[in-house]
């Protein structure tokens, strides 16, 4: 009974004398202007994590301490948990309706339909 051929299985890098940086695309470019509230247009977005609902909002252009202050005024309203990550607030649960009201009062703007 004949086993067949060998595969020549060829793994690893090509070395030569070279080095090259490795650059991989972010999910969302961090931009380093900061705006104000009223020049921002926020959208929402609804996911599923281990069978429970979180609500995205962004993509915020603020400072470090503007966005951990409206992220801690926002959760303190809600009473609800949330993360700053990648210039987007996330909150736990389905809260899109009282975020949207917390957030034209303190001046942002949301994009229509969302």
């Amino acid at each position: 009974m004949s086993r067949g051929k060998k595969l020549d299985i060829f793994i690893g890098a090509d070395i030569d004398d070279s080095w090259a940086q490795v650059q991989s695309p972010r999910a969302s470019q961090i931009g380093n202007e900061i705006l104000e509230p009223q020049k921002h247009m926020l959208i929402f977005a609804k996911e599923k994590r281990r069978g429970k609902t979180v609500t995205l909002v962004g993509e915020f252009f603020l400072s470090k301490e503007d966005a951990s202050k409206t992220l801690k005024l926002l959760k303190k309203k809600l009473g609800c948990g949330g993360a700053f990550k990648d210039c987007w607030m996330e909150f736990q649960g389905e809260v899109k309706d009282e975020i949207k009201t917390l957030l034209v009062a303190e001046g942002f703007r949301i994009k229509h339909n969302h």
